[in-house]
């Protein structure tokens, strides 16, 4: 039995002698330079003693004019040692390969394929070669069509996903079916809305499942229609769920196949008029933020002062963010408004931060309501900007009630003794006055109180009995 091998097999003549004969040296010659782009006639030492170029390519960049030059000279630095394998090869009687070379020339480097074979037992060697310009432009081609093949798939992809972020999004129901079938292919979100079935029940299910009994022979009269026409018609039809739709269809090709695009718009239904529709106008307008949450403190809704006021750009970017990433101190006045919340149903004027989208702080008041519901309570907040209120004028009184009395006690003091006493006076009743503030807005949660002032628990209580606040028992 026969075997091939998969490797390239060289079938030498049977007898070369008896088939060739005596063969005429040019006729020897015309053979070579038919055979080949270039053909070289090398001495022992590698020495160019005669070529012959057929090709007018190789011949313009200067190719083969060789003449008593060392062909390894003729070849860029990286082709070298490949020259020289090919020399030693047949110089050694060893069978020879094809092998690829570059030459320089005036536009950069010509590729040309070649076979060296020893010519006789003087040490002379032939040398065939081909020009790989013609396959390297093809390749250039080649990889030009791919790259272009691909910049087209790329348009296309885009096309398509602009097509499928116009479809989804579409206010109005759009359907696409088969034109022999009538089942649906395709349905947007708007369809599963007015019909009430979600995608996986639509799809593969004949059109008029989704219309009223009444309105099927209608609608399955207008499809055949517009299967025979591009021109889209117009119908008002029944739906299975109740209600009615302005049903119209036309047909396109793709993909050597029939389609139709049918839309479905409901009818216009009169909208009682709303009657927070004053007040959500004003809520809209005004200066002050105003903020809806769930318990959780996620953003239900807001209006534009609160978007201005955190930087961020629209309502729907807002929804479901966490307010305390924007509102109060951390770990602080988000657990006191809470509580407050919680216990009371209200919370006014509590002073507090606004931090916006990139970082940017102010000074805030928050007022804050609950608004019980038995399945779903939410936060009302209103949230007023203060960081830019005019300073009081310096003759304003700005201590009033017990502050003021000591104030005032205080300045009797001056001339009777030194002014160190009366700071540290001062500092004392300052800090006692400090104190009782965030216990008051803590509702006497001394680990709140703590957190609000900036000191440790042991510091806290350290000063509560230095100035005999509260209850020390506990």
């Amino acid at each position: 039995m026969t075997t091939h091998s998969s490797l390239s097999v060289t079938i030498p003549f049977r007898r070369p002698k008896a088939a060739l004969g005596e063969i005429d040296a040019a006729v020897a010659a015309g053979i070579v330079s038919a055979a080949s782009d270039i053909a070289l006639i090398l001495d022992r030492d590698g020495i160019v003693r005669d070529r012959s170029v057929s090709s007018s390519d190789l011949a313009s960049n200067g190719i083969g004019d060789w003449l008593d030059r060392a062909w390894i000279d003729t070849v860029t630095g990286e082709s070298r040692h490949k020259i020289s394998e090919m020399l030693a090869d047949a110089l050694a009687g060893k069978p020879s390969r094809w092998r690829e070379v570059n030459h320089p020339a005036d536009d950069g480097e010509v590729a040309v394929r070649y076979f060296a074979l020893s010519a006789g037992e003087d040490g002379r060697i032939i040398v065939l070669g081909r020009d790989l310009q013609a396959s390297a432009a093809l390749q250039q081609r080649l990889i030009q069509v791919q790259q272009s093949v691909e910049r087209d798939y790329l348009r296309l992809r885009q096309a398509e996903l602009r097509y499928r972020l116009l479809f989804q999004s579409a206010s109005e129901a759009v359907l696409i079916l088969d034109a022999s079938t009538r089942r649906i292919r395709e349905a947007n979100p708007a369809v599963t809305r007015i019909t009430g079935r979600d995608e996986a029940q639509l799809l593969g299910q004949p059109f008029t499942a989704l219309l009223d009994p009444a309105s099927q022979t209608a609608a399955a009269d207008l499809l055949a229609a517009a299967t025979g026409t591009s021109a889209a018609r117009s119908l008002v039809v029944g739906l299975s769920g109740g209600g009615s739709a302005a049903l119209s269809a036309s047909m396109f090709r793709h993909d050597r196949s029939s389609s139709l695009l049918v839309r479905l718009t409901p009818e216009t239904v009169a909208v009682a008029e709303d009657p927070n529709a004053t007040l959500n106008a004003v809520l809209s307008r005004i200066s002050d933020a105003f903020v809806v949450t769930d318990t959780d403190l996620r953003i239900l809704t807001a209006n534009p002062a609160f978007l201005e006021l955190t930087d961020l750009v629209s309502r729907e970017e807002a929804i479901n963010l966490p307010l305390d990433q924007f509102l109060g101190r951390p770990q602080i006045d988000v657990k006191i408004m809470l509580s407050q919340l919680r216990e009371h149903g209200a919370l006014r004027n509590f002073a507090t931060v606004i931090r916006t989208r990139l970082g940017e702080q102010d000074d805030v008041e928050v007022t804050a309501v609950v608004v019980p519901d038995d399945t779903r309570p939410t936060y009302g907040f209103s949230i007023r900007n203060v960081a830019r209120r005019m300073a009081p004028a310096a003759s304003a009184p700005i201590l009033g009630g017990a502050v003021s009395q000591s104030v005032e006690q205080l300045t009797h003091l001056i001339g009777r003794v030194p002014m160190k006493d009366i700071v540290r006076e001062s500092t004392d009743l300052i800090e006692k006055l400090c104190i009782e503030a965030a216990l008051t807005l803590t509702s006497d949660n001394r680990a709140s109180a703590a957190d609000v002032l900036g000191l440790s628990r042991q510091s806290l209580y350290s000063k509560l009995r230095r100035y005999g606040l509260g209850d020390l028992d506990d």
